[in-house]
């Protein structure tokens, strides 16, 4: 069975995916007040006890 080794580009590559899903989450968790979803705050709702538990203030 031939082994297939990922080149470090596709490395790079996957770890910059991985490192930019990383900072969106952080920012919804973190710092979005609902501003992405104006009428209705979904994120902050979603997230609001999540925030609370890292000790994030949100009011």
């Amino acid at each position: 069975m031939p082994m297939v080794v990922a080149s470090a580009d596709v490395e790079r590559r996957r770890a910059a995916v991985w490192m930019l899903l990383l900072a969106a989450v952080t920012f919804l968790v973190t710092f979005d007040q609902g501003a992405l979803t104006t009428g209705q705050p979904l994120f902050h709702e979603l997230f609001h006890d999540g925030r609370h538990l890292l000790g994030v203030p949100c009011h």
